[in-house]
This record gives C-alpha cells, structure tokens and sequence, in this order.
C-alpha cells in the first residue's frame, strides 16, 4: 500500500510537470483521421496567400489549415519548413509526414511547395497537396513518381510529432 501511495505520488507529479501529458497530446491524433481530413478538401482551388477552404488554398495554407484543425501547429509559409521538424528518410516516410519541395524553379535549393503524405510504409509515395498548376490545379492527389519534375524539387520529408 504504501509503495502504491508513493508510485501514485511519482506518477501525479511527472503529471503536474508537463512531461506525461505533452507525450499524450503528441500521440493523441490519429493519423487516418487527418489524411480523411485533408482528402474532404480534393477539388479546392488553387489561391495564393489563401488557407480558407471558402476561397481556396496555397500549399502551405492547404497544409497550415488540415493541421490546424487537429491543433497541431505548423507553419503558414513552405519558405519556413527550412527547419521546421524532424527530416525523414524518404524510405522511412508514413502518412501524416509533410513533403518539402522547391518551388517552380529546381535550380533555386529553398522550400517552395509543401504537401502532406498520404502512403502507407511500402506503399507508392502519394501526397495531397493545393497545387498552382493551370491546367490542373488545386487541392488534388499527387504520387511521387507520375513526374520527373517532383523528383528534381524534391528537397525533404519532415515528421510533425503531433500525430502517429
């Protein structure tokens, strides 16, 4: 009993610092639920400086606002995932990762478009994303490999620790 009573005490104190509970709330969203997010928003268009599904969406407002619904922060421009999150092996990769991009020019190394993974480990590497494209713009499914254009962009892959 008297053991319960102090491992009880360890236990509400590791609580009361924080150290328990932001473990908790970092593997509290479920990361099927937030690619089913993400997916309701396919067909939205492409509008620059935009994160309102009402008027349509940047890359990084599309990704800013699938986030934000879980609360999980990210940031609102691509140019800022520079250093944001834990880099990701490309092979090691899983649904709910953000992929970086440069933007439109290869030759310029600075993040410039950003979507959110979609695959399984194993699967084909598919990311939903808010592309500018003219012909085919808008939120809308993407694979890694239907273009050799994503590949020659390809800068990273990051891990927000929020979802699992």
């Amino acid at each position: 009993m008297k053991g319960t009573l102090i491992l009880s005490f360890i236990f509400i104190s590791f609580l009361s610092k924080g150290a328990l509970s932001n473990t908790l709330q970092k593997d509290s969203i479920p990361i099927d639920s937030l690619v089913e997010y993400s997916k309701i928003y396919i067909g939205t268009p492409y509008r620059h400086g935009s994160c309102s599904p009402k008027h349509g969406f940047d890359c990084s407002g599309f990704v800013y606002f699938v986030f934000n619904h879980f609360k999980i922060k990210t940031p609102r421009s691509s140019i800022d995932y520079l250093n944001y999150g834990k880099q990701i092996e490309i092979d090691s990769c899983k649904a709910g990762d953000i992929i970086v991009f440069t933007g439109t020019n290869a030759k310029n190394r600075k993040p410039g478009h950003v979507g959110i993974i979609i695959s399984k480990p194993g699967e084909e590497l598919q990311f939903i994303h808010s592309s500018s494209n003219k012909k085919n713009g808008g939120v809308k499914l993407s694979t890694f490999t239907e273009s050799p254009y994503y590949k020659v962009r390809f800068l990273k892959i990051v891990r927000i620790s929020q979802t699992h």
